[in-house]
């Protein structure tokens, strides 16, 4: 786990002294998105631009096609920009559902050089959604204690708050609850390959969510990923202490929490 900590609760920082908007990029497996972002709201500043990730997904191929996004929108200023992976001292340490070249990638001179010179920040994908979800959705009410954002997809992403700072790169769906990594028992991927009905996999939810309690005291767990718009119909089954919330930005939330890494300068 990093040292590196980053506040995350709303400033005085602005951005610029004419604009409060800012540019974030969503690298994904399937997909790199990117859109213009309010800063004050957390909103979208005009639509979103998705274009499919590139095959083989190699940084320079993807690179190229974040480039394509930046200039779709004309946009001149800083961008911040999210990896499925980890991220230290801007270098890629691990890569998640995307080309095996990224591992030991300069991430910081990669985008920088291709994006025009320009400042960038570059940051783990939950990490990001937990930037964004503490400043403007399911933890907005929640200034102290730790905050905990699990997104249940291919794997379960993390993103650790504390006192309004992440602490960045946990990891948690890596844990072992049982014997057994969470992410292997309890996904969303995992409730799909088995056929489990929202009850069924509440059940390993619950399970996965009672040790990290013990290990972490939360005052919050926020969930997201896909399975979260079915929130209403799971969470009120899980059997943890801890208040459950779902994810309120969902798809937007990679977008938003890059666009406010780097427009406060934030590096990783």
């Amino acid at each position: 786990m990093s040292n590196a900590r980053v506040t995350v609760l709303a400033s005085d920082h602005s951005p610029s002294p004419s604009s409060h908007t800012g540019f974030g990029i969503d690298i994904g497996g399937s997909g790199v998105k990117g859109a213009m972002v309010d800063l004050r709201t957390g909103e979208f500043v005009g639509d979103r631009h998705r274009i499919p990730t590139p095959q083989p997904a190699t940084p320079a191929a993807v690179a190229d096609a974040c480039a394509e996004i930046v200039e779709h929108f004309g946009w001149t200023g800083p961008v911040g920009l999210t990896v499925p992976g980890v991220v230290r001292n801007g270098v890629m340490r691990s890569a998640a559902n995307i080309d095996d070249s990224w591992k030991g990638t300069d991430l910081t001179a990669l985008f920088s050089e291709r994006l025009g010179g320009r400042r960038v920040s570059v940051l783990n994908d939950a990490d990001a959604a937990g930037i964004a979800e503490h400043r403007f959705g399911g933890g907005a009410d929640t200034s102290e204690g730790t905050v905990i954002l699990l997104t249940f997809g291919t794997g379960i992403g993390s993103a650790l708050i504390y006192n309004g700072t992440l602490i960045p790169n946990t990891e948690f769906g890596h844990l072992e609850v049982d014997g057994k990594e969470a992410e292997h028992q309890a996904s969303a991927k995992v409730r799909d390959d088995k056929g489990w009905t929202l009850a069924k996999w509440s059940k390993k939810v619950s399970k996965v969510l009672h040790h990290y309690e013990a290990i972490f005291s939360p005052e919050l767990f926020i969930v997201g990923g896909g399975i979260s718009r079915k929130g209403d119909q799971w969470i009120p089954l899980l059997t943890n202490q801890t208040p459950v919330v779902a994810a309120k930005l969902r798809n937007t939330a990679g977008i938003v929490g890059a666009a406010i890494a780097v427009d406060e300068g934030l590096s990783f």
